[in-house]
């Protein structure tokens, strides 16, 4: 197969370890930037799986809003991957997503969708921009999706979401044309957050979590912002046995239902959305996200990423709980992985430790509000 130019960049910025973004886009409204920018290397904010990205010329005397981190489990290679893009879109936006690997070649995956889906759903939405908007408003109302408000979505919120869907379907096309790797039982989550001003759109693939820390008369509280899709949720499950795909769990370990062949006991999915998994995209694996809305208010403090690894040991409001706490923005992903990982330890202490990857943005000044929690 004769690699077009982009799939030749894609395994160039796999071998060389970097996410290389160069691509110029035109402006269109809302302020959208003109360029995606430059080039992103993981090694310029520290780890190789999290990668913090501002825009080259724009860090001198930008408040830092966040920070993201990641660390191995016992299992091998850490298949997590994590980019927090700071200016994205507009002067004030930001790009937050996390990617949890799974199979031989999971970490190959989460990397390249991780470098590559930033772009691709800036590209879609400057191409939608150029759409009528009470066309892409009229389309958008008719397909599937949710608002985590009691506001009406807005019109921007629409080419947002239609963006989002059709770039998650054409990352999976991409990642299906790179014969150079096979990824027909390997595959990511992808759990996303687009900040646009005042609005956060959220997409979200296979069981990596984001949730919302907002201010309350009793202190900081968690709300969660996305589904865990896993095979067990019954509207999941219909879909794969409407398919021919078959959900059962393993005897040695019944509390988790997994994917299956129709008449081969393979490769035992542990999510029902995902990106790759091609050879269960016939049998009811799908990479269609669910998009959401939510409109960030006064008491709206922060969002948190993560990986499955930190979730199962960590609950929404003990991760909430650990990120107020934090020093600052600086030091509250690295927290909240530290103390998953402690976790790890003390309640599975003989078992492989999943990876953890964490990413946290904080939507108001930390250092201006006292999110400590009433406890």
């Amino acid at each position: 197969m004769v690699h077009t130019p982009y799939l030749r960049r894609l395994i160039l910025c796999l071998d060389s370890n970097s996410i290389c973004i160069r691509r110029k886009i035109p402006k269109v409204d809302m302020g959208i930037c003109a360029s995606i920018a430059s080039e992103i290397h993981d090694d310029a904010y520290g780890q190789e799986n999290a990668v913090y990205y501002r825009e080259i010329g724009d860090t001198n005397g930008v408040h830092v809003i966040g920070s993201t981190y990641s660390h191995p489990g016992s299992k091998g290679f850490n298949q997590d991957s994590a980019i927090l893009y700071q200016g994205y879109g507009i002067e004030d936006g930001a790009f937050c997503g996390v990617f949890d690997g799974h199979g031989k070649n999971g970490h190959i995956v989460s990397k390249l969708v991780r470098n590559r889906l930033p772009v691709l759903l800036l590209n879609q939405r400057n191409a939608i921009a150029k759409i009528s908007t009470s066309a892409i408003y009229t389309s958008s109302l008719k397909r599937s999706g949710s608002v985590n408000s009691e506001l009406v979505p807005s019109k921007n919120f629409m080419k947002w979401k239609e963006a989002g869907l059709s770039a998650f379907k054409v990352m999976d096309k991409e990642l299906k044309l790179l014969d150079k790797f096979d990824f027909c039982c390997s595959g990511t989550t992808a759990v996303v957050v687009v900040k646009q001003g005042g609005d956060l759109v959220i997409s979200n693939l296979g069981d990596s979590r984001a949730i919302l820390g907002t201010k309350t008369e009793n202190g900081i509280k968690a709300v969660q912002l996305t589904t865990d899709f896993k095979p067990e949720v019954p509207e999941e499950a219909e879909r794969i046995r409407k398919c021919n795909g078959r959900v059962l769990a393993l005897k040695e370990e019944p509390h988790i239902q997994r994917v299956w062949l129709p008449h081969e006991d393979s490769p035992g999915l542990a999510m029902s959305r995902a990106f790759g998994d091609f050879l269960l995209k016939y049998h009811g694996i799908i990479s269609i996200p669910d998009i959401s809305y939510h409109h960030i208010s006064t008491n709206d403090q922060f969002l948190v990423l993560a990986t499955d690894g930190v979730w199962d040991v960590l609950n929404n409001d003990k991760v909430i709980s650990i990120v107020a706490s934090a020093d600052n923005e600086e030091a509250a992903a690295k927290a909240v992985v530290d103390a998953s990982t402690a976790a790890w330890k003390r309640k599975f202490p003989n078992s492989n430790r999943d990876d953890c990857t964490v990413i946290c943005l904080f939507l108001q000044n930390k250092s201006q509000h006292d999110l400590q929690l009433n406890i």
